[in-house]
Formats: structure tokens, sequence, C-alpha cells
């Protein structure tokens, strides 16, 4: 919005005189395409995009995906609803997105791990690791959204998909880690759903306890029959992580 205003003065003849006008321009916040916001930034994240999706995750997470409108996540940014719709055509690519987001670095490391030289238990405990304190310290906790009947639907099948991968980078380093130890058969599809109990922790006290991220990893050594001193096993993982820039 644009503010204009005159102070007249007399000239050298005695005429009033305009002087140039003084135009102050009230700062707005541009989103790119679309209309500019005339109100500062009530989310986190640096761009708009980010701002839809914390704002999305903060909603599905609390009040429910299907009692969520994307006018309800257009209001809690401060935009228009179609300025949303510039960086999301529908809700469920909002959902997808965020979805994405909770196993997309984890996928990463695990297929980082394949083909890494460590021990296997070394490897898995560094995945499970990474994969807990990510879960722990989201800021939403957006692996409670796994169970919505819309996860079902032929739309969110290459989420699915990439779920069943991470899961698969787990059950092969667990499988590899149980051979020659005394842990029940079958084991080693235990170790993913183990680390994703942080999800329920958070669902039922409201927040991750601090000992989640480091717990779960021990008790995956435990549940595939290490019996030496996790210790070193966890030293170990730390380095290799850090080796990653994963740390």
């Amino acid at each position: 919005m644009t503010e204009i205003s005159h102070r007249w003065s007399a000239g050298r003849s005695g005429v009033a005189v305009a002087p140039p006008l003084r135009v102050r321009m009230r700062s707005v916040t541009h989103l790119g395409p679309g209309r500019p916001r005339l109100e500062p930034r009530r989310r986190q994240g640096q761009t708009p995009r980010a701002e839809i999706l914390d704002a999305a995750a903060e909603l599905f997470t609390t009040n429910g995906y299907a009692s969520t409108s994307t006018r309800g996540i257009a209001d809690a940014v401060g935009i228009r609803q179609a300025s949303l719709y510039h960086h999301f055509a529908a809700k469920d690519d909002i959902l997808d997105a965020l979805l994405g987001e909770t196993v997309g670095a984890a996928l990463e490391l695990g297929g980082q791990l394949s083909d890494r030289p460590e021990p296997a238990l070394v490897r898995l405990y560094a995945l499970a690791l990474f994969d807990a304190r990510q879960l722990c310290t989201s800021r939403w906790n957006l692996g409670a959204l796994y169970l919505l009947p819309e996860l079902r639907s032929p739309r969110f099948e290459q989420f699915r998909l990439r779920r069943d991968e991470l899961r698969g980078h787990y059950e092969r380093l667990a499988a590899q880690a149980q051979a020659g130890t005394d842990a029940v058969p079958g084991a080693y599809v235990l170790p993913f759903r183990l680390v994703e109990t942080v999800i329920n922790i958070r669902s039922d006290d409201g927040s991750a306890p601090e000992y989640a991220e480091h717990l779960i990893p021990r008790a995956v050594l435990h549940l595939l029959g290490y019996r030496g001193d996790p210790d070193e096993i966890a030293t170990a993982a730390a380095e290799l992580l850090d080796v990653l820039g994963r740390s």
C-alpha cells in the first residue's frame, strides 16, 4: 500500500509551492507467484512452501487430516488460499510431501550403508540411531499419519513403495547381523518396527522422551542376539555417521 503526503510551503514569489512527493512504501512479503501479503511470516520455514508444510503438519497431526482444509492451512500461514495453490494443487499433494520427509533422509542413508565395509550390526545401529533421532526430534509427529485410511489409495503408492524400500534396508542388515546368533528366528523383521515405536511414544506422551533415540538402537542389538559391549557398537556407529555426514 502506498501512502502519499504533501506539505505546502511558500516559494520566493509568495505563491504556495508543493515540494516533491514523498512516497512511503509499506513493506510487503512476496510469495513468488501470486499476490504479496502484508504481514510478517508466522510459520517456520525459509520459503512459502516450507511454511505451508509446517502449518499442514501441525493441523494434520492435531486436528486430523479429514478435518483440515486448504483454506485452514492458508489461514494458518497467513496467505490467501489462491497463493497456496501456486505450490500445491491439492491437499493430498501436501500430505504426500510431508510423508516423503519422514522417510527420505533415512532411505538415502540406507542406500549409503548398503555398500559400506563396516560390520552389518554397526551399519544397522547407525541406521536405527539416525532414524530414531529423526523421528524423535521432528517438529511434528508425522509418523502418526501412517495409519490414515487415505494412505491405502493409489495416490500414495509411491510413498508406500519408498517406505517398503527403507524397511528392506533394515531387514537386510538385520538378517546379516542375526546370522550365527541365538536370536529368535525371523527377528530380523523387527528392528524397523521397533524404531517406529517412537511414533507411538510421541502420540501417547505428547513428545518423545530423551532416552528413546539411544535406548531403541540398543534394544535392536539385544533383539538380534548381540551379547557384547553395546558401547563399542554405539561408538563405531556414531563414527560411521560422522564419516557420512549424518551425525
